[in-house]
């Protein structure tokens, strides 16, 4: 048996995403996120579509816990090039944030449960769904430029990355599903609200094992916190 090629691909791809964490009473909350990824040479057609929705408990301040659903639609690809394909995510996390000084960690833990759409040809979707799990680890970490720390109008360095593990009976030889590195700036735009932008390096392995994916992204995320517990 002669070992598989490895072929790389390179690709380059923006993301816009808007989150929100709205906080209704002390120990309830509702998370939204809402995606959109494009496909190539940065601007080229669009590749993923997304909008994520959770209820948020809150164990503490700086500790939650939120489990939701995902749909994801994944436009028209070499496998499907006529029709975009669906799918549904249930989701489940815990998410923790610490301080040390006036820097900033932000890490969760997600399990995801995937059930995407199979597919027949370019141009028909399968009936039912491949299903399989994956796991997530985000680390997040913020230096504030200024001494006062976080505030309306100040400027920050982050560095974020995330790892995703596949498991379950159909993954065979991607049990690594990708690594997301970011390294970018943040803008306090308000008390409550700031844009994050930067450079994200995205390696993905795809499940055929030998088929990998390098993908360059200009990333720019728009946070907001609300809170509408009574002072």
């Amino acid at each position: 048996m002669y070992a598989q090629t490895k072929q790389t691909e390179n690709i380059n791809r923006i993301w816009l995403g808007y989150f929100n964490q709205l906080r209704f009473s002390n120990k309830w909350g509702i998370w939204t996120d809402i995606h959109l990824r494009t496909k190539e040479n940065f601007t080229d057609n669009l590749s993923q579509g997304m909008i994520r929705l959770g209820l948020t408990y809150y164990v503490a301040d700086a500790t939650k816990l939120s489990f939701g659903y995902a749909y994801v639609n994944d436009y028209p690809a070499d496998n499907h090039k006529n029709i975009s394909a669906p799918e549904h995510r249930i989701w489940q996390q815990i998410q923790w944030h610490t301080k040390y000084g006036k820097n900033r960690v932000m890490q969760y833990i997600r399990l995801e449960e995937r059930y995407r759409h199979k597919i027949k040809n370019d141009d028909e979707l399968a009936d039912g769904y491949n299903f399989n799990f994956r796991l997530r680890y985000n680390l997040w970490y913020e230096i504030p430029f200024v001494k006062n720390g976080i505030e309306p109008h100040s400027w920050s360095f982050i560095v974020n990355d995330e790892l995703h593990i596949n498991f379950g009976e159909k993954i065979v030889y991607n049990y690594f599903d990708q690594n997301r590195f970011f390294l970018g700036l943040k803008y306090q735009t308000g008390k409550h609200s700031n844009l994050q932008f930067g450079y994200m390096n995205l390696f993905q392995q795809l499940s055929a094992g030998n088929k990998y994916r390098n993908i360059n992204v200009l990333r720019f995320f728009f946070f907001q916190n609300i809170d509408l517990r009574k002072k």
